[in-house]
């Protein structure tokens, strides 16, 4: 029985295919914008995590209260290299390095760039690298601090900064100061990380008269110490050394796992937010269902007598319309799935080949494409419940009568 159903709903859709192609559009334009939004919001949140697993769980960061803007980024709250040294004779920590950043004018050939700048210790180098997951391309790293060397990313090496590309041993201007390139670092999918400028820490001090401040402590613990323990250690230790208590607290300790949660909640806040919008349209959608079903209905009033004339009840007039609403959802939905999938894998292929990032990804799981469909049929058959129980309390007389 319910084949026929399906099969009567399939044959009234085709009589009117124009109608039911116009009233698809809302449903599949809807469901393309959701499903894009997802998808993407999935593929992100992944490479996030990908990205704190190269991390690892044995290190986490130091940085002062206030740095909205980032590293370099003004405060009157401020770490100095005192911190770090206190940091290194908290009981499980292994190794520690910091980093000072700033913006410079940065000039090469007849082009004038203007790029962060960031400072580290000669002897922390390879915690910092290690903590970013970046591998050398070319040449080594800085070996000995002051001697006007700099190590770049990769977007240097492509030419995509300057009219030519750079490589080791060529030489460009921090400020008006000649610095010559060590280090050209593997691309790592972020367009900050790949335009990096990494220079020593005491040649940073000469070139921003900083002097001992800091933006950003890394720490590095024992093997088999707890993180969130040796933390602890260090955050009551800073505490005492800086005469802070919890309420003047004027630092921040972040592990992994709190940034990847802040990543997460941000993203998830975005996410739900336009998903918000896009399904204000698919609401238009619906509305476009129902009056495509009211129509029908009034079209169909002399057919619907002569169905119940001839024995349908009205739980069988109830049906049909019910999946004929349905089946323009499900329709709706599935093309709106593929539009979609085109269109997410379109941002992905453009954001890898010409921004040059990994991190938007299109995430196509299983019950993301199977939710959608099923949302939208859900929506489509919702849609088409009054016209439905319109048309199946239709007086049988009247509907023979109706011209």
């Amino acid at each position: 029985m319910i084949k026929d159903y399906f099969k009567i709903a399939i044959k009234n859709l085709r009589k009117r295919q124009l109608r039911s192609w116009l009233t698809l559009v809302g449903i599949f334009m809807s469901i393309a914008i959701i499903f894009i939004l997802v998808s993407l919001s999935l593929g992100l949140q992944g490479a996030v995590g990908e990205q704190f697993k190269k991390l690892g769980s044995d290190k986490f960061f130091v940085q002062p209260l206030g740095m909205s803007g980032g590293p370099g980024s003004s405060g009157a709250v401020t770490l100095t290299t005192k911190d770090a040294e206190i940091i290194e004779k908290v009981s499980g920590v292994e190794e520690v390095t910091y980093m000072a950043a700033g913006n410079s004018k940065v000039e090469y050939g007849d082009k004038t760039r203007y790029y962060p700048v960031y400072g580290i210790p000669e002897g922390g180098m390879d915690l910092f690298i290690e903590s970013g997951s970046i591998e050398i391309d070319e040449g080594r790293l800085i070996q000995k601090d002051g001697n006007k060397e700099v190590m770049l990313g990769s977007d240097f090496k492509k030419g995509k900064l300057f009219d030519k590309p750079l490589k080791t041993g060529s030489t460009i201007l921090i400020d008006g100061v000649e610095f010559k390139v060590k280090t050209i670092f593997e691309p790592v999918g972020n367009p900050q990380d790949d335009k990096n400028i990494i220079i020593g820490f005491e040649d940073f001090k000469s070139l921003f008269s900083s002097g001992e401040k800091v933006d950003y402590i890394i720490i590095k613990i024992k093997e088999g110490e707890n993180i969130t323990e040796v933390a602890d250690r260090v955050e009551r230790k800073l505490m005492n050394f800086r005469d802070v208590t919890e309420k003047t607290k004027d630092f921040a300790i972040l592990t992994p796992e709190e940034l990847l949660k802040s990543f997460q909640t941000i993203l998830n806040i975005i996410t739900y937010f336009l998903i918000g919008v896009a399904a204000i349209s698919l609401v238009v959608g619906s509305i476009g269902i129902a009056n495509t079903m009211y129509t029908s209905v009034l079209e169909r009033t002399r057919e619907i007598g002569v169905m119940k004339a001839i024995g349908a009840r009205n739980s069988d007039i109830l049906l049909i319309f019910l999946i004929e609403s349905g089946l323009i959802g499900a329709t709706g939905g599935i093309l709106g799935v593929i539009l979609g999938l085109i269109v997410a894998k379109s941002v992905e292929f453009v954001a890898a080949n010409q921004l040059g990032t990994n991190l938007l990804q299109a995430a196509t799981p299983l019950y993301l494409i199977l939710g959608c469909i099923g949302f939208a049929f859900i929506i489509g058959a919702l849609s088409g419940i009054f016209p439905a129980r319109q048309a199946s309390k239709t007086k049988t007389v009247d509907a023979l009568r109706y011209e």
